[in-house]
């Protein structure tokens, strides 16, 4: 693939509606080695990448930011894919004194006063473990999907990210709901139990409910915010020499 490494984003937005999800990564496995990662919140999506790159022994980094305050449903499914593929999966945590020093200062739900401090604690919690997973990597692997909302209906299956200077890789970009959910059940992948409560995008405990029939997918994220706010800061990237600009909310 083209060289420098910005370059190759359009190779490979070429590639990918060509091949197959295992292609991908293998690919990306191949062309990246030991600088390709993959990051998980144990929701659908990120299962079946999981089951991808455990199942054929890719050599792509297994990654988690564990916030500390994930739902027990989610530590339960993340317990479970250990068992099921006896592969380690990374973890990053916040940083412990400023953890201390945000509880300290504002108490512990201080995310519903204000956008500000919403975004104070996923910047801690999320964006800064997020920046060390990444640091030196190539690619980063993502669950996103086109169908999860509207503005992810504008991106590309791969993207260029400006913040983290790498490339941002959607294998399941072209998959719909059903899709990811009867491969899961095929292939007897564990699934997070939220999802069958109507919990379709999951996050943090205390800023993700189920949502009803005919909701947004991502109206269960800060449902308590304008939608126009519903950024963490984990996927926001910028344009750069001619790529699409890319403003785009968490998977999970």
């Amino acid at each position: 693939m083209a060289l420098p490494l910005e370059s190759q984003v359009a190779d490979l937005r070429r590639y990918l509606p060509e091949h197959s999800v295992g292609e991908t990564l293998a690919l990306l496995a191949d062309h990246f080695p030991g600088r390709a990662s993959f990051s998980t919140s144990f929701g659908l999506e990120d299962q079946i990448i999981t089951h991808f790159i455990f199942e054929n022994d890719l050599p792509i980094r297994v990654f988690t930011l564990d916030t500390g305050r994930n739902f027990q449903e989610t530590y339960s499914t993340w317990n479970k894919t250990l068992l099921r593929y006896g592969k380690s999966i990374e973890v990053f945590a916040p940083n412990g004194a400023a953890i201390e020093e945000l509880t300290r200062q504002k108490g512990p739900n201080s995310f519903y006063e204000s956008i500000e401090n919403r975004k104070e604690c996923c910047n801690i919690r999320k964006v800064e473990p997020l920046a060390r997973a990444l640091a030196g990597q190539q690619v980063w692997v993502t669950g996103i999907r086109a169908e999860q909302s509207q503005n992810r209906q504008t991106m590309h299956p791969a993207e260029w990210d400006a913040g983290h200077q790498l490339i941002k890789v959607h294998p399941l970009f072209d998959w719909t709901w059903e899709q990811a959910w009867n491969f899961a059940q095929v292939h007897g992948i564990p699934v997070n139990p939220l999802h069958q409560k109507g919990f379709v995008s999951i996050g943090c405990a205390p800023c993700t409910r189920a949502i009803a029939p005919g909701e947004d997918f991502r109206a269960g994220r800060w449902w308590w915010e304008d939608a126009a706010a519903k950024e963490c800061g984990l996927h926001t990237t910028a344009a750069h020499q001619g790529l699409d600009p890319v403003v785009e909310q968490m998977p999970g």
